[in-house]
């Protein structure tokens, strides 16, 4: 059996098309790509947009305007792993800005309901330390943060406090 890959579908209630352009704003590898409308077969009003394709960096997404049944939460979330730490201000500040919000942990969710991990590069490699003492270390210290501080987590792995 082949595959194709895999198309994230992502629910919204009628702004399919807006989130769609917002995504794409906010990450810069990205593109449009077919919009389906919805017939008289209905259920949604004819000529409405029913589904728009777009992809960025590489993940291929459909928004469906599949109506108010649905909201995200944050049992899903994309991970954004950044190059720098400069990379990683862009994320948080582009994705709580306009309605979106800090969450715990270095969790951000967009104006849309979505939840994105934004992810500085070392902080993963620092919770998941071989040593469990340095790791506990971090992880408490991020536990404590909304947008990640690698250099604090770090600091705190090595055994000092702020």
């Amino acid at each position: 059996m082949s595959s194709n890959g895999f198309t994230t579908c992502l629910w919204f209630d009628g702004n399919a098309e807006d989130a769609a352009d917002y995504y794409l704003s906010v990450f810069k590898d990205g593109r449009m790509g077919r919009t389906g409308r919805y017939t008289e077969a209905g259920p949604g009003r004819p000529g409405a947009v029913m589904v728009v394709e777009f992809e960025i960096n590489g993940q291929k997404f459909i928004g469906l305007n599949g109506g108010p049944e649905f909201t995200f939460s944050e049992a899903i979330s994309f991970q954004i792993h950044c190059a720098d730490e400069a990379e990683a201000d862009y994320y948080y500040a582009e994705l709580t800005k306009d309605g979106g919000q800090e969450a715990d942990c270095g969790w951000v969710k967009d104006r849309f309901g979505l939840s994105w991990q934004v992810i500085p590069p070392g902080a993963i490699d620092l919770i998941s330390d071989h040593d469990p003492e340095r790791a506990a270390r971090a992880t408490g210290a991020m536990m404590k943060m909304k947008k990640l501080d690698v250099a604090e987590m770090r600091r705190a792995a090595d055994g000092f406090s702020g």
